[in-house]
C-alpha cells in the first residue's frame, strides 16, 4: 500500500511537473509574441515617418526647382525682349545708313559734274590766254622759270657763299675753342729722353772696382746689358750710354746694386743684372696699371697692360711714349665730351694707340697695324681696334673716336720741344743694325754700342763653333755693307763663350 501510495505520489508529482512545464512554456510563448508585435508596430511607425519626411523633402526640392525654372523663364523672356529691341534698332539704323549712302552717292555725282564743268572752263580759259599771249602752257612755264632764275641767280649765289662762309667760320671757331680748352686743361710738362744715364761714384776706388782686373768687370757688365759703360770721360761719374732705355735702366739698377754691395766681379754682375731685369719687369706691370688708373680706363686685359707698361721705356723722336699716350688720353677724353663721342672708347683707343711700338723690335710692320692686331687678339672692342689702326691714316678713320685719336696724336707730338728728330733717327739706325745681326741663325743677343760704331754679337756655343763664328762675322759685315748707310767703320765683334758649371756638395 505504501508502495502504491509512493507510486501514486510519484505519478502525481510527475504530472504536476509536466503540467507546470507546459504552463511555463505557454507563458513564455505569449510574452515573445507580444514583444514581436511591439517591434513591428515601432518599425511601421518609423517607416511611416521616414516616408513622410522623404515626401516632404521631395516636395520642397520640386518647389525650389519649379521656382528656379520660373526665374530662368522670366530671365530668358527679358533677354529675348532686349534682343528683339536691339534687332529693331539695328534695322532702323541700317535703313538710315542706306538713306545716307544714297544721299552721298547723289552728292558725289553732283561734285563730279561740277569738277567736269570747272575743268572745261579752265581749259577754255587757258586756250584763250594762249591765243592772247601767243605761248603754250609749257612755253610760258619755261619762260617764267628762266626769267625768275635769271633775276635771283646772283642773289642766291651770294647768299649761299655768305652762309657757307659763316658756317665754315663757325666750325673753325668751335673746333679751335674745343681744342684750346682741352689743351689748356691738360697742361703737362714736356721732357725729351736722352740716350745716356750718369751715375755718381761714391769714391775713386769704386771706379777701379767697376773696371776690374784687365777690364774684365766692365766687359762683363757691357756683355750682360748691351750698354756702353764710360768711366774715364767724367770725373767721379759713370756714364751709361745706349739708345735702348730698357737696357740703360737695367744697367743702372744693376750698377747701383753692385756699388751698394761693394763686391764686383763677373759672377756678381750677372746676378745683379738678373735681379735688375726682374725689377724692370715689375716696374713695367706697375706702370701699365698706373697709366690705366690715371686715365680712368677699366677692363683692359693684363697682356695689353703689360705692353702698355713697356712703353715707359720706349721713345718716339725722343718723346716718352707712355707719357705721350697718357697726355693724349686726357685731352681726347675732354674733346670727346665736348663733341658727344664715346668717352670710354676714345680714352681706351688713345691710351693704347702706340702699343705696337712695344713689339716693333720683335714683329715686322707698322706700329699702327701691329697695335690694332694685338688689340683685336686680346678682345678689345672693334671701335678701339679701328681707332688704333687709323691714327696714322693707314686706313680712313670712319668714327668720331678714330678722328679724335688722330687729332690728339698730332697735338701731343706738335708741342714745342716734345720730339727730337735726330735722336729718333739715331735710335732707328741702332735698331736696324741690331736687326741685321739677329737675322742670322744661332744668335743669342746682339748689341749696337759705341754710337753704332760697333755691333757686339753673342752666339749660342752649341750651334756656332769657332770657325763658324769667323764666317758669321764676315757675313754680318757683308750684309751691313749691302743694306745700310753709315758714316765711318762698324766693328763686328762675334763672341762665343763656353761655360762648364758643376757643384761640390
Amino acid at each position: 500500500m505504501e508502495i502504491g501510495l509512493l507510486i501514486a505520489g510519484l505519478v502525481l508529482g510527475v504530472g504536476a511537473g509536466v503540467g507546470g512545464f507546459y504552463a511555463v512554456n505557454k507563458s513564455k510563448e505569449n510574452g515573445g509574441k507580444n514583444k514581436a508585435d511591439e517591434l513591428v508596430r515601432k518599425a511601421k511607425h518609423e517607416a511611416s515617418e521616414i516616408v513622410l519626411s522623404a515626401k516632404k523633402e521631395a516636395s520642397e526640392i520640386s518647389d525650389k526647382a519649379q521656382r528656379e525654372e520660373n526665374e530662368h523663364r522670366k530671365e530668358w523672356k527679358r533677354t529675348e525682349n532686349r534682343l528683339v529691341e536691339r534687332e529693331t534698332l539695328l534695322d532702323k539704323k541700317l535703313d538710315q545708313l542706306d538713306k545716307r549712302s544714297e544721299a552721298l552717292r547723289k552728292q558725289e555725282s553732283e561734285i563730279e559734274e561740277l569738277k567736269d564743268e570747272v575743268r572745261a572752263i579752265r581749259t577754255k580759259a587757258q586756250e584763250k590766254l594762249e591765243k592772247i599771249a601767243g605761248l603754250s602752257k609749257a612755253d610760258a612755264k619755261e619762260k617764267l622759270i628762266s626769267m625768275t632764275e635769271r633775276d635771283i641767280k646772283n642773289d642766291l649765289s651770294e647768299l649761299m657763299i655768305k652762309e657757307q662762309k659763316a658756317y665754315n667760320d663757325h666750325i673753325d671757331d668751335t673746333a679751335e675753342a674745343i681744342l684750346l680748352t682741352a689743351m689748356e686743361r691738360m697742361s703737362s710738362e714736356v721732357t725729351a729722353d736722352r740716350t745716356i744715364t750718369a751715375l755718381k761714384l761714391p769714391d775713386d776706388d769704386m771706379k777701379g772696382r767697376i773696371i776690374g782686373k784687365e777690364g774684365r768687370n766692365i766687359q762683363a757688365l757691357q756683355h750682360a746689358t748691351g750698354v756702353d759703360v764710360l768711366v774715364d770721360d767724367t770725373p767721379g761719374m759713370v756714364v751709361l750710354s745706349s739708345f735702348d732705355p730698357i737696357r740703360r735702366q737695367v744697367a743702372r739698377y744693376a750698377l747701383e746694386r753692385l756699388m751698394k754691395d761693394g763686391r764686383i766681379n763677373p759672377s756678381s754682375i750677372e746676378d745683379a743684372v738678373a735681379k735688375a731685369e726682374r725689377e724692370i719687369e715689375k716696374e713695367v706691370v706697375r706702370a701699365g696699371e698706373d697709366a690705366a688708373r690715371e686715365v680712368g680706363v677699366i677692363g683692359i686685359p693684363s697682356e695689353i697692360l703689360h705692353l702698355l707698361g713697356e712703353l715707359k721705356f720706349r721713345t718716339s723722336y725722343g718723346q716718352n711714349v707712355l707719357l705721350h699716350s697718357i697726355e693724349m688720353a686726357h685731352i681726347a677724353g675732354m674733346i670727346a665730351e665736348e663733341v658727344g663721342a664715346d668717352v670710354s672708347v676714345t680714352k681706351t683707343a688713345t691710351l693704347l694707340h702706340d702699343i705696337g711700338k712695344a713689339v716693333t723690335h720683335k714683329i715686322e710692320g707698322k706700329h699702327a697695324d701691329i697695335g690694332a692686331e694685338l688689340a683685336k687678339k686680346f678682345g678689345m672692342k672693334d671701335e678701339v681696334v679701328h681707332a688704333i689702326a687709323a691714327h696714322h691714316d693707314d686706313i680712313e678713320p670712319t668714327t668720331p673716336e678714330a678722328v679724335i685719336v688722330k687729332i690728339v696724336d698730332a697735338i701731343s707730338a706738335a708741342r714745342p720741344g716734345a720730339r727730337n728728330i735726330s735722336a729718333e733717327n739715331f735710335a732707328e739706325r741702332m735698331k736696324a743694325l741690331e736687326n741685321v745681326a739677329t737675322s742670322f741663325p744661332g744668335i743669342d743677343k746682339a748689341y749696337a754700342i759705341s754710337a753704332g760704331r760697333e755691333i757686339r754679337v753673342i752666339v749660342e756655343p752649341k750651334q756656332i763653333d769657332d770657325l763658324s763664328a769667323l764666317k758669321l762675322a764676315r757675313d754680318i759685315a757683308d750684309k751691313i755693307e749691302a743694306t745700310m748707310q753709315y758714316p765711318g767703320v762698324i766693328k763686328v765683334n762675334v763672341i762665343r763663350e763656353t761655360r762648364a758649371i758643376e757643384y761640390a756638395k
